[in-house]
């Protein structure tokens, strides 16, 4: 059981687009994405700064984009039996599952951003991850604060979300427990009441999807169940803005449905490092260039034996 995942937004760097858009055909389909959403991705994926890129109305389109590319160049979309996506990338995961179209996904992702960017500007929030402690501990410590826990990733790693005073306030008074706090570098508090306005212009924008039903195994970050109607998958993606990412879940389901392997689209590399700690021994790859698409294709081969 080989399962494909999605990052979700943090994973982007300047300039990791870059060489993706050498492969053949990629260009070209980036610029027709960039027609379709009215957004630049290749000159953001390319040229622009950390600053630019982190905007969340930027951020999300672009990691999609990246995800779609590096799965078309991936191939081999047989091999994996289940597929999940971590926060913005359960877009990607519905793409790559036939649910959504990409052109639908890349719209509705550029609704996704723009809708939360409009959220964040109302209170100054943020996030921070708390590495290590107990998830018990941890969790009771941010309700204390009055932070959400927005995303619980497992393998030692809850990430908070809160206004900046409360992120300031955890930074200086963290878990009993914990190693340390790591305030992120995003542009609000993602999966919290701050975004229950996104979650209805987002609503309205599902109403012009035509969803079709998962063709693989569709894990759901909401709480780490198999989804199999492509209308609950949409339904999910609207609610998931303002509710918290059970990554810890979904990790949990991989392992219960056996998986043998995991491949993390581009830009790879956090999903997979979760994997190693919590699924220990199950073989992964990170898509962060082009030149991992053979360790990902050995991997697939060596599965297939």
């Amino acid at each position: 059981m080989l399962v494909l995942v999605a990052p979700g937004q943090g994973a982007q760097t300047p300039g990791f687009l870059t060489p993706w858009l050498d492969l053949p055909g990629a260009a070209d389909r980036v610029a027709a994405w960039s027609d379709a959403i009215g957004l630049d991705l290749a000159h953001y994926g390319t040229n622009a700064d950390a600053d630019e890129i982190r905007d969340t109305a930027v951020a999300q389109p672009l990691l999609v984009a990246a995800g779609l590319l590096s799965a078309e160049a991936l191939g081999s979309r047989t091999a994996f039996g289940a597929v999940a996506g971590h926060s913005v990338g359960e877009i990607t995961a519905a793409a790559y599952a036939g649910v959504l179209s990409e052109t639908d996904a890349l719209q509705l992702v550029r609704t996704r951003g723009l809708a939360m960017a409009e959220a964040s500007a109302v209170t100054e929030t943020g996030m921070a991850a708390v590495l290590g402690g107990d998830q018990d501990v941890v969790v009771a410590h941010l309700e204390k604060l009055g932070l959400t826990p927005a995303n619980i990733n497992g393998a030692g790693q809850i990430v908070a979300a809160g206004t900046t005073e409360q992120i300031a306030a955890l930074v200086a008074e963290k878990p009993e427990g914990s190693m340390k706090v790591v305030a992120l570098k995003v542009a609000g508090a993602f999966h919290t009441h701050h975004m229950t306005p996104a979650v209805a212009t987002l609503a309205k924008a599902s109403e012009a999807l035509s969803p079709a039903d998962p063709a693989l195994t569709y894990v759901s970050n909401k709480d780490g169940l198999v989804v199999t109607k492509g209308a609950d998958v949409v339904a999910r993606l609207v609610g998931q803005v303002a509710n918290p990412v059970r990554w810890d879940l979904c990790m949990e389901t991989f392992a219960e449905l056996g998986v043998t392997g995991i491949v993390e689209l581009c830009p790879g590399g956090t999903l997979t490092g979760l994997a190693k700690r919590a699924l220990k021994g199950v073989p992964s790859v990170a898509l962060k260039t082009p030149d991992d698409l053979d360790k990902a294709a050995a991997l697939v081969a060596e599965q297939s034996v």
